[in-house]
């Protein structure tokens, strides 16, 4: 029997990310989201192809527009995205959104690179990158 190429299995993996906005303003959002996602992209060497479903979370003081209408623009158009706020915890850092995206990866778990941008390094130092 031939053995042809090594198969890279892929298995659905979940990356985890956070960005602190600076301000509620719909553009801010817009491009701190993009930034976001496309760092979660980009450091986990993933394409939109690889995404399955992405959620994001908000803060309570985020009114300005949806986290997933970023996640359009960047041309993330035939994956389910959904949005919903985070709990409004006493002392919680403010005006932050958060992404849970599943994807389709070779990595195993401990290769998936998770992304906390700027203040939202401190959410989780445990397993910010």
């Amino acid at each position: 029997m031939t053995e042809g190429p090594e198969q890279r299995v892929r298995a659905v993996r979940a990356v985890r990310g956070a960005v602190q906005l600076e301000r509620d303003e719909a553009e801010h959002m817009r491009e701190q989201v993009s930034e976001l996602m496309t760092a979660v992209l980009e450091r986990n060497g993933l394409t939109s192809e690889d995404l399955i479903s992405v959620w994001f979370t908000a803060t309570p003081d985020l009114h300005s527009d949806f986290p997933a209408a970023a996640a359009r623009k960047l041309g993330i158009v035939d994956v389910p995205l959904i949005c919903a706020q985070e709990l409004d915890i006493e002392g919680a850092m403010p005006r932050v959104v958060r992404v849970l995206a599943h994807v389709e990866s070779d990595r195993p778990k401990s290769g998936i690179q998770h992304v906390y941008l700027g203040a939202a390094g401190a959410l989780r130092k445990d397993i910010a990158q």
